[in-house]
């Protein structure tokens, strides 16, 4: 329904459902720059970029005023772009310059605005801290030095994920964003999730880079190199090379890491199939046994550090199974454990956290990590560029035998909901076609925080939950907790929407997201084994490499595994 209309530089727009001008002005096709604002975080309205000056001379900043009926405003006038320029020249005057090596050149808001404005020189004195970099977490880096205050990070971790690692600490030019009392990120409450450097719009915190550790074990030729893909990989890097998002290049991708020089090529979802057969097992288990808290899902390594920080009391509820990344690294270990070279495996991931998985002591064979190094699918764009390899002259290849074989069902696993629907699938007495739409029906599909759906199995009723965003977690947590809420089985993912909205893949808006999701449900249809039971590949893997092994492989006990419930 029509609020009333206003004027935005002499065009008369209808009122609707904007929760600021800000939103009313771009639904005019004018793009205000802004630092601070984003549209799933609380309005904060401390860059002042977006100010806009009304009929009377008054300046207002757009993005935290409500839209109202009469008002007469004007987006581009000489005080506002003169205005602007002033904030700009105070930011640079006060950040690192040394944008040719800083991880978020090229696509960094402050370098975008200072080329679109125009500024060649700053007629301030630079007054920076110079505070070191933070290089202790395996997920994330800190750059003080290219801080600009705008608070996207803070807001991010504490609205979204209710994590809290950082906050803003001092006050006016002292002002800086830290963790509790200064200390080191990997000492503090942060999980490795990511979404603070998805958000920092300048490379203040970023995404830890092992590209040039990859590229010399690429160039060892006594060194086999091995390498596995995520599912939710396949729908994003084609974004970088002017593919819509959600367009499935996995076969693309697969010719590209060999042209980079990689020896052999696999396919995770491979492995989610193996993770599906065990958490399906678990799972049937655990409904046997009176359990006073839900089977909740280990998949996310983010997840796993969360509970671990924030509350352990529930790790002896999680599944013991490792993540699909570990369950096929310890497989492909097993295969190339003699074959005659030094064996270095990497995975390709959307996830930051996975940077952290692959260096737990947990996943180590003989002081050795099973997984050397993960690259995020940024990293990967990266490494293509690097390498020159002109993406529309690729032609698109398959990943490589022995385990060539996957199903539509562990496809599904970058997308939230998708690990409970592969489980359901496994455990459904329908084995029918319709059996399937039906569980594709239930409610575990979509984009939403928390989803809840009812299903029944072997004649009894289970009550599931979904839940992407930490902050969606901890909520349910708290319900579960306090009683109000009772689950069979939860799903959970760090990332709002899942792995295919990683902080390691590149950054996409909420249409974007959705149209991801929607390219792994694509290729789900279009496979022709849809449940991870069906892949002929998993009974050769339980005959052979898992036979009696199958546990000491594919599962895991973190600290507090054995313990038994607390609860």
């Amino acid at each position: 329904m029509t609020k009333g209309v206003m004027t935005i530089d002499g065009v008369t727009v209808e009122i609707g459902e904007e929760r600021n001008v800000l939103e009313l002005i771009r639904k005019t096709g004018v793009e205000l720059p802004t630092f601070c604002y984003h549209s799933e975080l609380s309005i904060y309205g401390g860059c002042r970029m977006c100010i806009v000056e009304d009929d009377r001379g008054g300046l207002i900043p757009s993005c935290s005023e409500e839209p109202r009926d009469g008002l007469v405003i004007k987006t581009n006038t000489q005080r506002l772009r003169r205005y602007r320029r002033n904030i700009l020249e105070l930011l640079l005057a006060n950040h690192c310059r040394d944008c040719t090596v800083c991880g978020r050149s090229g696509a960094c808001r402050l370098q975008d605005l200072a080329r679109s404005f125009n500024i060649a020189n700053i007629r301030f004195i630079n007054t920076a801290l110079n505070p070191k970099t933070d290089l202790s977490s395996k997920c994330v880096s800190k750059d003080l030095n290219k801080c600009i205050l705008c608070g996207d990070c803070v807001r991010v971790c504490n609205e979204i994920q209710q994590v809290g690692a950082i906050d803003f600490a001092n006050r006016g030019s002292k002002m800086r964003v830290s963790t509790s009392f200064d200390a080191p990120i990997s000492e503090s409450s942060c999980v490795g999730c990511g979404q603070c450097a998805a958000v920092c719009p300048t490379g203040a915190i970023i995404v830890k880079n092992d590209i040039s550790d990859v590229w010399r074990e690429l160039d060892k030729k006594d060194t086999l190199v091995t390498v596995q893909v995520a599912p939710a990989v396949r729908v994003a890097l084609g974004q970088a090379f002017g593919l819509a998002d959600g367009e499935n290049s996995m076969g693309l991708i697969v010719a590209a890491l060999r042209r980079l020089g990689f020896d052999r090529v696999f396919d995770t979802a491979t492995a989610a199939d193996l993770t599906v057969r065990e958490e399906s097992r678990e799972f049937a288990q655990s409904l046997l046994s009176l359990r006073s808290m839900p089977l909740f899902t280990s998949c996310c390594p983010a997840w796993i550090n969360f509970v671990e920080k924030h509350y352990p009391q529930l790790t002896p509820h999680v599944s013991t199974c490792r993540s699909p990344m570990q369950m096929f690294a310890s497989v492909i270990g097993e295969e190339y454990k003699n074959c005659g070279q030094r064996h270095v495996h990497v995975a390709v991931m959307p996830c930051t956290a996975k940077k952290f998985e692959a260096a737990r002591e947990e996943f180590k064979t003989n002081g050795e990590p099973n997984v050397h190094y993960v690259l995020t699918t940024q990293e990967l764009i990266q490494m293509i560029q690097q390498a020159g390899v002109i993406w529309e002259d690729l032609e698109a290849e398959g990943v490589d035998t022995p385990f060539s074989v996957l199903s539509g069902a562990g496809v599904i696993f970058g997308v939230t909901g998708g690990v409970t629907e592969a489980v359901l699938r496994e455990l459904a007495d329908d084995r029918s076609s319709t059996g399937l739409k039906k569980i594709a029906f239930v409610g575990v599909r979509g984009q939403e925080g928390l989803k809840e759906a009812k299903v029944t199995v072997g004649g009894r009723e289970l009550a599931i939950a979904v839940v992407s965003g930490l902050g969606n977690a901890r909520n349910l947590i708290k319900e579960l907790l306090k009683g109000s809420r009772k689950y069979d089985f939860v799903e959970v993912m760090a990332c709002p929407g899942g792995c295919v909205c990683g902080a390691g893949q590149p950054v996409a808006s909420l249409p974007h997201r959705a149209a991801r999701g929607q390219g792994l449900y694509a290729a789900d249809r279009l496979s022709s084994v849809k449940r991870s039971e069906e892949n002929p590949l998993m009974a050769i893997l339980y005959n052979g490499v898992l036979k009696d092994r199958a546990h000491e492989l594919l599962h895991v006990h973190y600290p507090g595994h054995e313990a038994g419930s607390s609860i």
